[in-house]
């Protein structure tokens, strides 16, 4: 591999994918700027625990503000940019629907634009999801599994993933997508199942909360490490060719089965807190989602090297630990 310039632009820095991509870069002696989006009160509390807050330049932009990326592009000089940033909750997605196209759909457009008008020699990568795959069309899902998206969520982040393999086509640009299957950890934010159940478990375990609810618990997942996950999107655009890779461990889980391990974990009982709330259910549910990282493996190198039980083990920790202090 050949690194090809060190400085990189990453949209979504504050989330967590953004947070360990940062670091990974920094490690690897890049200059990182992060696009930020002014509209919560704290949003850079992931860098601070990764103590690396301090040497990221933000630049103040927006996906859905053109001229503010096309300012950023300039301003980072960047030779990589990765586009990160979205509304991610598949819930929230129901609930705006406008606001999730226009940010994961048309957003990731407007990136790849500014890329195009200001340096279109700079590496561009687009964070899909298995999302896309919704209402799977085979066992285990790969490239060239059809999509079928099941959420406002999914059809906006196709529309991202193939403006990607049209801005690759049409215009010669190095524009890799990375389809990742559910990724998490201690920095995930807590309206997911897995952080709401490691937060929770921690919560029942201190004594500060009872029960945990929760919809379908017998959805199934590929679950791996975020942190396993960035050093693949740094991959993708390290390769001469630009392509689409499927990012995955290849095991699916429950999150029965995840529920277990958090619960066993601190030597309680599942059963005697786990509560099903129909609340919590979906109009239109992902049964199952499980990948095939084969190309990943085979062309990048790349695999998965952290499993779901040290996964959860990890988040579990990571709230105790924030409880205890009187940060979570």
């Amino acid at each position: 591999m050949i690194i090809r310039g060190n400085s990189a632009l990453i949209t979504g820095i504050t989330g967590q994918d953004g947070a360990y991509l940062a670091k990974l870069l920094l490690e690897k002696g890049y200059s990182v700027s992060g696009l930020l989006a002014r509209r919560s009160t704290d949003t850079l509390w992931r860098l601070r625990e990764l103590g690396i807050v301090d040497d990221v330049k933000f630049i103040d932009g927006d996906l859905t503000d053109l001229s503010s990326l096309i300012r950023a592009m300039q301003a980072s000089g960047a030779h990589e940019v990765y586009n990160l940033g979205a509304q991610s909750f598949v819930g929230t997605s129901w609930q705006q629907p406008l606001l999730t196209s226009d940010v994961d759909g048309l957003g990731a457009l407007r990136v790849l634009e500014a890329v195009r008008l200001v340096n279109p020699q700079a590496r561009f990568y687009q964070a899909s999801t298995s999302e896309m795959f919704g209402l799977i069309q085979a066992e285990r899902q790969d490239e060239s599994t059809p999509f079928y998206p099941r959420s406002p969520y999914g059809v906006a982040k196709l529309m991202a993933h193939w403006a990607t393999v049209n801005y690759r086509e049409s215009h010669g640009m190095h524009a890799s997508s990375g389809i990742l299957f559910n990724h998490e950890s201690p920095l995930r934010g807590i309206e997911f199942v897995t952080r709401k159940v490691s937060h929770a478990v921690a919560s029942i375990k201190l004594g500060r909360q009872k029960q945990l609810r929760l919809g379908n618990i017998d959805a199934k997942r590929d679950w791996g490490f975020a942190g396993d996950y960035v050093e693949a999107m740094w991959m993708m655009l390290q390769q001469d060719v630009p392509d689409d890779y499927v990012v995955a461990t290849g095991i699916t889980s429950t999150v029965r089965e995840m529920c277990q391990i958090a619960f066993a974990h601190v030597g309680l009982n599942m059963e005697d807190h786990l509560v099903i709330d129909e609340k919590f259910m979906r109009p239109a549910e992902v049964d199952v989602l499980l990948g095939n990282p084969a190309k990943a493996q085979a062309r990048l190198g790349w695999k998965a090297t952290t499993s779901l039980q040290q996964l959860i083990e990890m988040m579990v920790e990571a709230d105790l630990r924030r409880i205890a202090d009187g940060r979570g």
